[in-house]
């Protein structure tokens, strides 16, 4: 028997679930997960199944108006995954369930781009009452070598118009429809297929690890035997064993996702994974067009592409019998969404792979310190790969004193002696550098050294910073844009100074110096285009560009085997952020960009500037000690209940009157101490470190337990009850991040 009542969230930010009839003429075709369209009020809405209750407290339901599609959109596993989400994170179910569908699905609907596609008539009729003319039997000819074509092409091979193809179709001799084209991103590549390569014996014992993860029966191993963190340095051959694990879930009719953190990673591995399993791969990530996002979605909707790769969003991709999820370099921060739902898409993994009884790889040179963990409290499998792939030595890090450097050449620098004459080695032996400094622009700050005025946002609490390409002053927050103005618009001289260095200074400072070099700089300035990052990375990959210097896109996961040179400019600069992370951050950076290096024949060098060469992170990153990291901030995060000895919840308040903001926090941080058990600590309401932004004061109350039930349960009571002031916005996100 049909279900008569449907349970639907609609696209409106309402947090309630609403209950329609489904009327007979849907019967059958109205499951969990559909996407309907209903009455709502006055108007109708769209919105998406969400239970199939067997009665309704309510009375006078009004009937569902349509059915979009013959399938669900949204799989029941998913759908439960989304409520998961909407619960762990604090969030309304609608907005989980808007997060797994991808924009351009939730618009598009069903729309495909079709085209024109001309076939020879069966049976059609021939004779005097059906001559062709001369253009008209070219084309004939054609199709009759080619079978059919789109009618676009058939014009071009011949040089004609429509008319023929116009005659042809009246006379019977040609049948012309409309095909649905896959807009698909990876068309214009010319890629050559790979086939496995022989693995070291690490890599074999981490796949039979992997293999036997996908192969217990669902049941019989809990997430911990069913997720296994890979920890394998630098070009270790992570990638290698991934592609083998899936090939291994392929020929049982399993499929498989592949995350990877950065978008300017993805050609590099869809590539790689083209080159191994062809068609079966499906591209997901935000610089895809919307039509390219909508026909890849559809192509995994339909079976058609049984292979994932993409961000932080395609961990919800609609593979059909899900094998595998791999969550490349998982320890990166880019995985956390920071709209709501505030989730993490490695911690989104290994929940669906609980639900989908599927595998799920974590790979990693600098794990998270909560993963790690994870391993030694038998939530996790750990597998390794302490060597590089064929025996390639590390690279050799050195760490250069910038202080010393400014005291022997009065004045700081910005390239230290040691790394100048290193590039100029490479450039000599036609080895490539890549250079990282994680700030893009000319200059961070643009101040008057005669009153001390600094050219700061009106709308955040940040200096501006300074473009030279096109002399502007841009707020890096909330993107302001202003001219450089052409004297101190406080005390009037035109001796301006500008402080700090980016991007563009690197690279201008580096044509001075190596002036018959081939430099590029790639940051998010100059990859707008959605083409570019292919760009880039293609000619530095055939040697167009000699030095390449950029911000965190370049740090990791690339792989150039003629790069013997790394250079951090200034690896200070996470190091000192008001974030209880900052020294796994830097750790993390410095043991990545140095995994650049030497992936070739030759060896590599790394040369870290900082202006605290002794600090114990950048110590243990010049030794890839990751077991000293791990001592060091255990060490102290036990003590304060921080991750991974705690969960973190960290409210956040803005508004654009400040003293109604803290007032609010305040409220919220005496109301939480009254809620919460007494194993919870709440903070006093503060400014956030970055005190204000887009023209709103921002304030934060962080909570800290050994679970977050613990937390977000009173929580979610107090925020019921509590009443903000209109102009006064609360978020919250569940284990937090960052906390700017």
């Amino acid at each position: 028997m049909s279900n008569v009542l449907a349970r639907v969230v609609v696209d409106l930010s309402l947090d309630r679930e609403f209950d329609y009839l489904i009327p007979a003429a849907l019967a059958g075709r109205v499951e969990l997960g559909s996407r309907v369209t209903v009455p709502f009020g006055n108007r109708t809405t769209r919105g998406y199944v969400v239970g199939l209750p067997a009665s309704s407290p309510h009375r006078g339901l009004k009937p569902i108006a349509d059915v979009e599609g013959d399938a669900p959109y949204v799989s029941e596993t998913v759908l439960r995954l989304a409520r998961w989400m909407g619960e762990y994170y604090c969030a309304p179910l609608e907005a989980a369930v808007r997060t797994v569908l991808p924009g351009a699905v939730r618009r598009k609907g069903g729309r495909f781009k079709t085209r024109r596609f001309v076939e020879p008539a069966e049976g059609g009729p021939r004779g005097d009452a059906c001559a062709a003319s001369p253009q008209q039997e070219a084309v004939l000819n054609l199709l009759a070598g080619q079978g059919g074509m789109f009618a676009e092409a058939v014009k071009q091979a011949l040089g004609i118009t429509d008319a023929p193809l116009r005659a042809l179709e009246k006379k019977g001799l040609v049948r012309i429809s409309r095909m649905a084209v896959d807009r698909s991103p990876t068309a214009h590549r010319n890629i050559l297929p790979t086939k496995p390569l022989d693995l070291m014996p690490e890599q074999g014992e981490a796949l039979a690890a992997i293999r036997e993860a996908m192969d217990t029966p669902a049941g019989d191993a809990g997430a911990g035997r069913r997720t296994i963190l890979l920890h394998g340095v630098t070009g270790s051959g992570k990638t290698e064993v991934y592609l083998q694990a899936i090939d291994h879930g392929l020929e049982q009719g399993r499929g498989a996702i592949v995350l990877v953190p950065e978008i300017s990673l993805t050609p590099q591995t869809v590539e790689r994974f083209v080159a191994r399993f062809g068609d079966r791969v499906a591209v997901l990530h935000s610089h895809l067009s919307d039509g390219e996002r909508h026909d890849e979605w559809h192509r995994i909707r339909d079976g058609r592409a049984d292979v994932v790769v993409g961000a932080r969003s395609a961990v919800f991709a609609p593979v059909r019998r899900l094998g595998l999820i791999v969550v490349d370099e998982e320890h990166e921060p880019s995985y956390k969404q920071e709209d709501v739902p505030r989730y993490n898409a490695r911690d989104v993994a290994v929940m669906r792979g609980v639900m989908e009884d599927c595998a799920v790889v974590l790979g990693s040179a600098t794990p998270a310190l909560e993963s790690w963990y994870n391993t030694t409290n038998g939530k996790y499998r750990l597998a390794t790969l302490p060597h590089r792939a064929d025996h390639r030595t590390m690279p050799r890090m050195h760490v250069v004193d910038m202080r010393a450097e400014a005291e022997r050449n009065g004045k700081p620098g910005v390239f230290s002696r040691e790394l100048i004459e290193a590039v100029h080695d490479r450039l000599n032996r036609a080895e490539q550098t890549l250079l990282f400094l994680n700030r893009r622009g000319y200059a961070t700050s643009l101040l008057c050294p005669r009153c001390g005025f600094v050219a700061a946002c009106n709308d955040c609490s940040v200096s501006l910073t300074y473009h030279r390409t096109d002399e502007r002053l841009r707020c890096h927050i909330c993107g302001a844009d202003t001219a450089v103005p052409p004297k101190c618009p406080q005390c009037g001289d035109p001796a301006y100074k500008f402080a700090g260095i980016g991007t563009q200074r690197v690279e201008r400072i580096l044509q001075k110096l190596f002036p018959a070099a081939a430099v590029q700089r790639m940051d998010t300035d100059v990859t707008r285009g959605k083409d570019a990052y292919d760009r880039i990375l293609g000619d530095f990959r055939v040697g167009k560009i000699d030095i390449l210097v950029g911000t965190q896109m370049i740090a990791k996961g690339l792989h150039f085997p003629n790069v013997t040179l790394v250079g951090v400019i200034y690896a200070d600069l996470s190091l000192h952020m008001p974030d209880f992370r900052a020294g796994e951050r830097t750790f993390q950076l410095l043991a990545q960009v140095a995994g650049r290096a030497g992936r070739g024949d030759v060896s590599g060098e790394v040369i870290v500037q900082t202006y605290t060469p002794f600090h114990w992170a950048v110590q243990a990153a010049r030794r890839l000690d990751y077991g000293g990291l791990c001592d060091q901030e255990f060490a102290f995060r036990k003590e304060l209940q921080y991750p991974p000895f705690g969960h973190l919840v960290c409210m956040g308040l803005r508004g654009p009157a400040e003293e109604r903001v803290r007032f609010a926090a305040e409220t919220l941080a005496r109301r939480l101490r009254d809620a919460v058990a007494s194993r919870v600590a709440v903070s006093d309401a503060s400014p956030a470190p970055l005190a204000k932004a887009k023209g709103q004061y921002r304030y934060h109350v962080m909570l800290r337990a050994r679970s977050t039930a613990s937390i977000t349960r009173p929580l979610k009571a107090v925020l019921k009850e509590l009443r903000m002031p209109k102009d006064v916005k609360c978020s919250v996100d569940v284990d937090a991040l960052s906390l700017l």
